[in-house]
C-alpha cells in the first residue's frame, strides 16, 4: 500500500494540526494504520495506531489527552487531531500501514514519506 501523509505546518504552541495520510494501492481496510515521528537529534517514536474498524486505539504517551485518531475507510484516509500543540511536538510525522495491531515500528511495513510540523514558542 502507497502512503501520503499531508497537513503539517507552522503553528504557535496552544494551536491545532490535524494530519491526514491517504492510501491506495490496496484494501486500506486490511490495514491497521499508526502514526509516528522523529525529532531533530531523537529516535523515532510513535504517536498512534488505530485498527482496521477503528474500533480499537492506542495512543504514545506524548500525545495521548491531546490527541484523536480516526479512519475513514471508504476514503482510504486516516486522520490524526492534535490539539494544544506544545514545541516539542515539532517532528517530522510518519504515517504507517501494519497487518497487526501495534506500537512498534517493526510491525509496520509501508510508510509515507512525512509531513513536518514546527510548532513555535
Amino acid at each position: 500500500v502507497q502512503l501520503q501523509a499531508f497537513g503539517g505546518g507552522l503553528v504557535q504552541a496552544g494551536g491545532f494540526l490535524r494530519l491526514s495520510c491517504a492510501a491506495c494501492g490496496r484494501t486500506f481496510s486490511n490495514y491497521v494504520m499508526g502514526w509516528f515521528r522523529r525529532a531533530p537529534g531523537k529516535e523515532r517514536e510513535f504517536v498512534a495506531a488505530i485498527s482496521w474498524s477503528g474500533g480499537t486505539i492506542y495512543y504514545g504517551d506524548s500525545v495521548k489527552g491531546r490527541s484523536t485518531l480516526s479512519r475513514d475507510n471508504a476514503k482510504n484516509t486516516v486522520y490524526l487531531q492534535m490539539n494544544s500543540l506544545k514545541p516539542e511536538d515539532s517532528a517530522v510525522y510518519y504515517c504507517a500501514a501494519s497487518g497487526r495491531m501495534s506500537r512498534l515500528q517493526r510491525d509496520f511495513g509501508s510508510w509515507g514519506q512525512g509531513t513536518q510540523v514546527t510548532v513555535s514558542s
